[in-house]
């Protein structure tokens, strides 16, 4: 599937700022069956962009705006051909017990541990144990605590905010995409699996009733032995297909924030985010 995306996220400051120093993830991969053919991204004030690969190989954009400003608009467009590469639900991959010596752990070492948003203390554990009661495959557990992540947390908008900790979603039990990307990830790593967070958007096409399309989307991947990463969608109990565009992974929210940065002046300020995914002609 072909499909255009555009994000604009802009900021209204109540008095002039200065001394603006961003970074942004906002460029689609071109990686595991997706390709982004092209990306554009513009900010006003005009200013000189650079960018650079993290150490997660997402691709990261930098840009100051030194001079006082009162707004900060920044636009990306792309243009991105998805592919759907979902594994049989019904499959066993590896038992649970074996994981440990299965993995590679060079490539899994980050996404076994606690992370800034994710905790994989005892409480953690024993609501991933309670998930995957009779599991004993790596792939069929991983199923199994997605399902229960979507039947028993509830998604509410504005219910929580980019700053929520997974421990507050755990007594809510509610909250919207990345929360529940940020639980599974810490019920994965409890039972070490190895767990990482994905950001990116989703089409949500003319006949489609799916959660988190008006803006940017999150889920999860868990690494399964002769599979590799293999991605779960928690908001809408489902592996992700074409309609779901890849910007880069992390640990959790923390590593692939979309746009983040100081600068120095008022605090009063407004932000204004719109996402729109349509197919391309």
């Amino acid at each position: 599937m072909k499909l255009n995306v555009f994000h604009r996220t802009r900021y209204n400051y109540a008095t002039p700022v200065s001394g603006s120093y961003n970074e942004a993830h906002l460029q689609p991969t071109s990686c595991d069956g997706q390709v982004c053919h092209s990306f554009l991204l513009r900010v006003l004030p005009a200013t000189r962009l650079s960018h650079y690969s993290d150490f997660y190989n997402n691709v990261v954009h930098f840009f100051e705006v030194p001079e006082p400003h009162d707004f900060l608009n920044v636009e990306s467009t792309s243009t991105v051909t998805t592919g759907d590469e979902r594994l049989d639900e019904g499959k066993g991959v590896a038992p649970l017990v074996q994981l440990p010596r299965l993995i590679e752990w060079e490539r899994c070492y980050d996404y076994l541990q606690r992370s800034p948003f994710v905790s994989v203390e005892p409480d953690v554990w024993r609501l991933a144990m309670d998930a995957t009661v009779g599991q004993t495959d790596v792939w069929q557990a991983s199923l199994a605590i997605m399902r229960f992540i979507h039947t028993h947390f509830a998604y509410v908008p504005l219910s929580t905010n980019v700053n929520t900790h997974m421990s507050e979603v755990l007594e809510l039990r509610r909250g919207v995409c990345q929360d529940f990307a940020h639980v599974m990830l810490g019920m994965c790593r409890t039972l070490k699996i190895p767990a990482r967070y994905v950001s990116g958007y989703l089409y949500n096409g003319p006949a489609d009733q799916l959660l988190g399309s008006q803006a940017s989307h999150a889920w999860c991947e868990v690494f399964l032995p002769g599979f590799g990463w293999r991605g779960l969608d928690p908001t809408n109990n489902q592996q992700p297909n074409e309609h779901y565009i890849t910007i880069g992974v992390g640990r959790d929210y923390a590593d692939i924030v979309p746009l983040k940065g100081h600068y120095r002046g008022t605090q009063e300020r407004t932000m204004t985010v719109d996402v729109k995914v349509t197919l391309a002609e």
